[in-house]
């Protein structure tokens, strides 16, 4: 009760590279600047071309606005640190981050996962697909998904909101992540550690199960395709997302289940640039280089 709590964090980033920092600058700006310009051209392209209003489409808009966000949540931020050499936020400012943060990284994991549905109707269930998944189904999952998110990490948030803040304010990392803000805290985080493990679980497991089990009903249906054109044809209508998810998830699964030791801090971050800085960037170069039909309304649009 004798301790004085703190009202900001000092984000220490990439501070142990000072004579990078202006590369590093450099570099992440154009990574932002890319991303915003892929994303939102891949957005541009789904909504004004005919030819693309389709289910897969659909989804991938929802992917390339959500990565736009995604990017925004920590980019900006980290840029002005590079720029400023300002380090601190504020706890609210932190706590905001996280939120969104987390709760894009949840719709992340979902959206993924109906996507892989999608592609499974497509080429294991062809027949039954535009019956199956029809536009209101469609509408529907991206609802859930985007307010399941957003809903259930504004409970930890909420949570987070009461906890008091002694000292140190260090987090080594470069944006607010949850088990570096959490080990700051000076209230007992015992249950909210309980409820972070059950909300992670429910956004990673599920989703990542339903994901594999789809690509092993579609590999195997592909295997059964007699004519070489043929299984080729249908792997490359599901290998972009293949990469997409595998990127996503393995850089994940390293952050979130190896241990927080101080041996493993700097692993921690590089994979945490992959999934939060480089899978937006080449998401929508991996779906338009790797797709006929973006790159006929990109033609086009020209």
């Amino acid at each position: 009760q004798n301790q004085t709590s703190f009202t900001e964090f000092i984000l220490l980033g990439f501070g142990d590279l000072p004579q990078l920092q202006p590369f590093l600058f450099f570099l992440f700006l154009m990574i932002y600047m890319v991303t915003l310009a892929g994303n939102l051209l891949l957005i541009v392209l789904v909504v004004a071309d005919q030819r693309l209003h389709t289910p897969m489409y659909f989804f991938l808009g929802n992917l390339s606005w959500l990565e736009t966000c995604y990017s925004s949540t920590m980019l900006p931020r980290l840029l002005a640190s590079l720029l400023t050499g300002e380090k601190t936020i504020s706890v609210t400012g932190c706590i905001t981050q996280l939120y969104f943060f987390g709760s894009l990284a949840g719709v992340e994991c979902w959206l993924l996962s109906v996507m892989s549905y999608d592609r499974y109707l497509a080429i294991c269930k062809p027949l039954h697909y535009m019956a199956l998944m029809n536009g209101r189904l469609c509408l529907q999952m991206v609802v859930v998904s985007w307010l399941g998110a957003l809903v259930s990490v504004a409970f930890l948030i909420s949570l987070m909101s009461t906890l008091r803040f002694c000292g140190p304010n260090e987090i080594d990392h470069f944006f607010c992540d949850f088990s570096p803000v959490l080990t700051l805290s000076c209230n007992d985080t015992h249950w909210l550690k309980v409820a972070a493990v059950v909300h992670s679980s429910v956004f990673t497991f599920p989703p990542f199960l339903l994901t594999l089990a789809s690509y092993v009903c579609i590999i195997a249906t592909i295997l059964r395709i007699p004519s070489t054109s043929g299984r080729q044809k249908a792997f490359s209508t599901c290998s972009s997302h293949l990469i997409v998810v595998t990127l996503f998830y393995g850089t994940l699964i390293v952050v979130y289940l190896l241990s927080d030791s101080d041996a493993l801090r700097d692993l921690h971050k590089v994979c945490s640039v992959f999934y939060g800085v480089l899978t937006p960037l080449v998401n929508p170069l991996i779906y338009s280089l790797r797709n006929k039909e973006v790159k006929e309304a990109l033609r086009k649009a020209l």
